[in-house]
């Protein structure tokens, strides 16, 4: 059962901007995890851009915004094939848990200018 969708699209050179100007931007935002992953990428600005946007995305598939959550509450992930995928953490886990959801499909993309990703969170039980 789908029990929310959310979409975020953002300007790659917008995130790539904040990089630069605030060197505490990756750690406000992103999990050690995700850190791991944009250096494996050499930091490419699309690919922080896409993250960001996950993340965005994923707020308003659960219908909260960030209220009552950080930023790290939501960590994006990729499988061996470089598929992405969503782990909630915290208050974010708590927050889907109380909604019965329990997965959070996420797709991602980039052009050359803009980073759009969706997100789809998915439940069996009725809440």
């Amino acid at each position: 059962m789908i029990k929310g969708i959310g979409i975020d699209i953002i300007e790659i050179e917008r995130i790539k901007g904040a990089v630069e100007k605030n060197n505490k931007f990756l750690e406000r935002f992103f999990t050690s995890n995700e850190i791991e992953i944009f250096k494996s990428k050499n930091f490419k600005p699309a690919t922080i851009a896409g993250f960001f946007a996950a993340k965005e995305a994923v707020v308003k598939s659960l219908g909260t915004g960030f209220r009552n959550m950080k930023w790290q509450d939501i960590e994006v992930g990729q499988d061996s094939l470089g598929k992405p995928f969503i782990k909630l953490h915290n208050n974010g886990r708590q927050i889907a848990y109380d909604k019965g959801i329990e997965e959070i499909l996420i797709s991602i993309s980039h052009s050359r200018f803009n980073a759009v990703a969706q997100a789809m969170a998915v439940g069996n039980q009725e809440s």
